[in-house]
C-alpha cells in the first residue's frame, strides 16, 4: 500500500531466560524472561521506539508510553484493545487499526456498501453498547470485517479511520507481520539467545547493543545502496571486523565474489 500517512506496527516478544540464572525476570513459576516492546516503521522498517520490560508486563501498557503522531497510523493485535487507552488515539488525532475481541457489545449506526469479490463481508460504523465502554471511548467505531484468503478465516478489525477503503483497513492490519520477521531476524542473527551477564542491567545492555547493531547495518545498506542482504552484510563485517578497509571496498568485493560464484555454479549446472 501507499499511504501519506506513516504507518507504524507495534508488538512485543518474549525473550526466555534460564530462573536459576536470571532470578529478579521470573515470568512464571519455572520460567523467567524479558518483553521486548517495538513500534516499527513499517517504510524501513526501523524501530522508532523500544522498551524492554520484565515479561509478565502487560503488552497494552505500552500504549501509555507512546508519543502519538497525529495522522499517522498504528497497527497492533487485539491484545493491545483497551477502549480508554483508544480513545487517547482519538484525541491525539492517529488512527489505530486492531483486532476486535469476541467479547466486545455493540450497536450498528450504518452499514456501507463492500465491494463484491475484495474479501471483505462487511464495513460498519458501531457504537460500543456497555455502559463503562462508553465511557471510556465516547465516540464511533468503524468495524470491518474480512476473509483471510489464504487461511480462509474471517477477521473483525476495529479503526478510527472513516476514509480508507474496507480493503485497505485489512491490508493495513495484514502489514503487521513485518514487525514478527523484525523479531525473528533479530532472533536469528545477533547474539541475544546467550548472555555474557545475568544482571538486569547486562542483559538490557546487550539487547540495546543487537538493536543498534541492527539499526546500523541498516542505515549502512541504505545509505550505500548496497543489494547484500542485512544478513550478508553481518557475515562480512564479522569475518572482517580487524580489517582496516573502507566498507564499501569491502562490501563491494563480496558482492563480486557473490556474483562470481553465481555464475560459476549455473554454468557448472548448464553443463551438466
Amino acid at each position: 500500500m501507499e499511504l501519506e500517512q506513516t504507518v507504524y506496527a507495534l508488538d512485543s516478544t518474549t525473550i526466555d531466560l534460564c530462573l536459576s540464572l536470571f532470578p529478579w525476570a521470573r515470568f512464571r513459576s519455572t520460567k523467567a524472561a524479558v518483553k521486548l516492546h517495538t513500534l516499527l516503521d513499517l517504510r524501513g522498517p526501523i524501530p522508532t521506539m523500544i522498551s524492554i520490560s520484565e515479561g509478565k508486563r502487560a503488552d497494552v501498557s505500552i500504549l501509555d508510553e507512546l508519543m502519538l503522531e497525529p495522522g499517522a497510523f498504528y497497527v497492533m493485535d487485539r491484545g493491545y484493545v483497551d477502549f480508554e487507552r483508544l480513545y487517547r488515539f482519538v484525541l491525539a488525532g492517529a488512527f489505530f487499526v486492531t483486532r476486535a475481541k469476541t467479547n466486545i457489545q455493540s450497536s450498528r449506526l450504518e452499514s456501507r456498501p463492500v465491494e463484491p469479490g475484495t474479501g471483505v463481508r462487511s464495513d460498519q460504523v458501531i457504537w460500543l453498547s456497555l455502559p463503562k465502554s462508553m465511557e471510556h471511548y465516547p465516540d464511533r467505531l468503524r468495524r470491518v470485517s474480512s476473509r483471510d484468503p489464504e487461511s480462509g478465516k474471517a477477521l473483525i478489525f476495529l479503526t478510527n479511520n472513516f476514509d480508507l477503503p474496507p480493503l485497505a483497513i485489512a491490508q493495513l492490519y495484514k502489514s503487521r507481520w513485518r514487525v514478527e520477521l523484525f523479531f525473528k531476524w533479530i532472533k536469528q542473527n545477533l547474539r541475544i539467545k546467550h548472555f555474557f551477564g545475568t544482571s538486569e542491567n547486562a542483559v538490557k545492555t546487550q539487547v540495546w547493543i543487537a538493536i543498534c547493531v541492527y539499526v546500523l547495518v541498516a542505515i549502512v545498506r541504505k545509505e550505500l545502496k548496497l543489494e547484500l542482504s542485512l544478513s550478508q552484510m553481518l557475515q562480512v563485517l564479522s569475518v572482517n571486523v580487524f580489517e582496516q578497509v573502507p566498507l564499501v571496498e569491502l562490501v563491494t568485493q563480496t558482492a563480486a565474489q557473490n556474483e562470481t560464484s553465481n555464475s560459476h555454479n549455473q554454468l557448472v549446472f548448464n553443463m551438466f
